[in-house]
This record gives structure tokens, sequence and C-alpha cells, in this order.
């Protein structure tokens, strides 16, 4: 199956009531286990790739070549978007979207409101000729996210009517406001903003994306998903399950060093969180 933009699963997501999984790519055996995880529970997926991590596994262009080479080894037949996540700028937009991504992130956040329109707005023009779905942010989502780092003291929630501003004029397909989220471990317990998330659903009427998945308790998951949640971004649970694992077995085996040994039950370990996750968000069997 060819690789697919984001728009239509999030549109069936939101409409149906449950939320497709982003799961970030960091090496070959995290694409192998999540296209894996997606394929078993046949649902869709979002492999999200961030520009530290394509830097990483060699450019925006090994990573589409990867995915796509191993989609076809697996003959994966689920609906799978390559999403571009936290785009800096225009031009490493226009680098995925040349590359052969399906999907886009342009985080204007951290400007102005004007020119996070007017930036995000050049996005979605030049995305939307190739059929690429874009998603946009306002606010600041705290943690850290590859080197981009927002203290908590910086991290601000969105404000409905700047949101409904920015879906309006930018024609975005999905849409992170943030609120209350953050990326990597949560220190204490999540605070979502429910009743701001609701008023921007009901202003935008578009999928929203909930960055920082990770830690959420269920019961929060749902009720974002009732209120229009479609895309939820998970990659640190990912890191953490498959660390712990390969811990373990160097912690047992102390002499071992053929990489296979240790990654390969890191892959297992990253594939069944996934499976995890996609059955907590819904999506198991939407394919």
């Amino acid at each position: 199956m060819p690789l697919v933009s984001m728009k239509e699963m999030l549109i069936k997501a939101k409409e149906e009531g449950y939320a497709v999984g982003q799961f970030n790519l960091n090496n070959l055996e995290y694409t192998q286990a999540i296209l894996q995880a997606a394929e078993d529970e046949k649902s869709p997926v979002i492999c999200g790739v961030s520009e530290g991590a394509a830097r990483y596994m060699g450019g925006f262009n090994v990573v589409v070549d990867m995915v796509k080479a191993l989609m076809k080894s697996y003959n994966v037949t689920v609906p799978v978007a390559i999403h571009l996540d936290h785009g800096s700028s225009f031009e490493k937009c226009a680098e995925a979207i040349q590359a052969g991504f399906t999907s886009v992130m342009i985080d204007g956040s951290h400007h102005p409101l004007d020119e996070n329109i007017a930036l995000t707005k050049k996005v979605v023009e030049l995305a939307h000729i190739h059929g690429v779905s874009v998603e946009a942010e306002l606010g600041r989502i705290g943690g850290q996210e590859d080197d981009l780092i927002v203290d908590d003291a910086d991290a601000a929630y969105a404000i409905p009517a700047e949101c409904d501003q920015l879906v309006r004029e930018t024609n975005v397909d999905c849409f992170a406001p943030a609120l209350g989220s953050v990326h990597g471990p949560y220190k204490g317990e999540p605070n979502l903003g429910f009743d701001r998330m609701k008023e921007v659903m009901e202003l935008t009427g578009v999928p929203l994306v909930l960055h920082g998945g990770t830690g959420i308790p269920t019961k929060d998951i749902q009720k974002a998903i009732s209120l229009g949640t479609a895309k939820i971004n998970v990659n640190t649970e990912n890191q953490i399950s498959s660390t712990k694992v390969i811990r373990e077995v160097l912690a047992e085996k102390p002499d071992l060093y053929d990489p296979r040994k240790f990654l390969g039950p890191a892959r297992d370990a990253i594939k069944e969180t996934v499976k995890g996750k996609m059955r907590e968000f819904g999506s198991s069997n939407k394919a």
C-alpha cells in the first residue's frame, strides 16, 4: 500500500471517536516495530520524524526509502503516513515534502500570532499542491523535543480565539493547541485543559493533536478523544521501554557484543508498547 497523508485518516478517526497514534522513528528497529505493530493491530499509523532523528538516520530521503522498503518487506496493508514532527522552517518542510513525506508539521508557536499564521499559510499552500497534510501549533508545549527546550515557566496555553483565527486563515488539516501536555516524562500528574480543548474543537472543527502522549492516564486520553483529539504523539514511552530491556539484557549478559542480541529484544518491547497504545487510542481494527 502506498504512503498516504494524515488528512483522511484523522477525519475518519474524529468522526468515529478514536485517535491515530504518531510514533516517532529513531532508527531501523523503531521503524520495524511500529510498522509490524500497525499491521498486527490492523491500525492506521503515523510515523513521526523529528529533524534531529532524520539527521541521525541519514536525512529525509533515507527515512522515506527505509519506511517504503520495510512496508514492502512486511507486506503492510494499513494506511501509513510519514510526518515531519516540529518542522522548524518553510525550507525544512519543503525538503521533507520533496523527499516524499506525506505530512508535515510547521511549528511556528514561538512566533507572534501573525507570523505563525503567515508561515503556516505558506507551508499549507506548498503542501496541498503535493497532496501533503499539514499540522500547526499554537501556544507553547513544555518539555524537550530534540534541541527545542521549553521550560515550564515558558509553557503557555493556547487561546481559543487565536486558534480559530489560525485554522481559518491557514486551512491546516489538523491542529495542536498547547493545553497542558509536555514532551518527555511528566513531573507529577498531567493537567490538561479540557474546557479549553472543547472550546477549540467547537470553534475550529478540525481534528486536534495531543503532543506528549506518554504518561497521560487512560481516562484523560479518552476524554481528549471525545473532545475531538484524533492524533496522539508518543515517543518517550517507546524510548523508555526499549532502553529498559537493553539494560536488562546487558546486565544479565555483560559480555554480549552482538547488537542484534539486545536491539532485537528492544524492538520487541517497542512493538508491544505501540500495540498497547493503539488499543488504548481505539485505532485497532480501524484500517
